[in-house]
C-alpha cells in the first residue's frame, strides 16, 4: 500500500507543535544532543512548518522570499540570550507518490537555495529572534512502513539519517494529550 496523503498530513501536523519536534529528535539521537536544554523547550526549540526564508539583497537583486522544499525546520535557539544558535535540522516527511529522487531532490535543493545569505521568516511569537541562516544544516527524513524499500535503500546509500514512522503514533489523542494551553501554538 502506497504512504497515503492523510499519513505526510498527520505527520506535518504533529511537527508543527516544538515538543512533537523534539519527539522526533529523540528518535536520532545525535539531533537530540544539539538541542541546548531539554528542561526549557519552549525556548530552545522552534518548529516551523513549510518555512520560509528571505534572502539578503545584493548589488544585483532585492531581497526575496522563497518557501523552502522541506516540510519543517526546526531551529535551535540558546533558551538564556534567547537568540538562534548556529544548528538547523530539516525535515523531509515522505510524500505520496514521492520516489527516490524526488525525496532526495527536495533536500539538493534545499542546499543549493541554504547556500546564499538568508534569514528566517519567524512565527510572530518568536519575530524578536535573531534569526539569520545557520553555520550548518542537517537533515532527517520521515518515513513511513508503507514507503518503498527502495527509498529507505537509497537513504542508507546516500548516508542520510532517517526515522520510520509508524502510522498508529500519528493519532489525535497522541497530540491532543501532548498539547497544554499555556503554551499556545505559533
Amino acid at each position: 500500500m502506497p504512504v497515503q496523503k492523510s499519513h505526510y498530513e498527520a505527520s506535518l501536523a504533529e511537527y508543527s507543535n516544538n515538543l512533537a519536534a523534539i519527539a522526533l529528535l529523540k528518535q536520532h539521537r545525535p539531533y537530540l544532543e544539539m538541542i541546548p536544554s531539554l528542561r526549557r523547550p519552549d525556548d530552545s526549540v522552534i518548529a516551523i512548518p513549510l518555512p520560509i526564508v528571505r534572502f539578503r539583497s545584493t548589488a544585483t537583486t532585492d531581497s526575496q522570499a522563497t518557501c523552502l522544499p522541506c516540510d519543517v525546520a526546526i531551529l535551535m535557539c540558546d533558551p538564556e540570550w534567547k537568540i538562534k544558535t548556529g544548528v538547523e535540522i530539516l525535515v523531509f516527511i515522505h510524500r505520496p507518490h514521492e520516489d527516490f529522487s524526488d525525496l532526495l531532490g527536495r533536500w539538493r535543493q534545499t542546499q543549493v537555495w541554504l547556500d546564499k545569505d538568508y534569514e528566517w521568516l519567524m512565527p510572530p511569537r518568536h519575530s524578536h529572534i535573531l534569526s539569520e541562516g545557520a553555520n550548518t544544516i542537517y537533515p532527517l527524513f520521515v518515513v513511513f512502513n508503507e514507503t518503498s524499500e527502495r527509498i529507505q535503500r537509497g537513504l542508507i546509500g546516500a548516508e542520510l539519517p532517517f526515522i520510520i514512522q509508524t502510522t498508529q503514533s500519528l493519532t489525535e489523542d497522541n497530540f491532543i494529550d501532548s498539547y497544554s494551553p499555556e503554551s499556545p501554538p505559533a
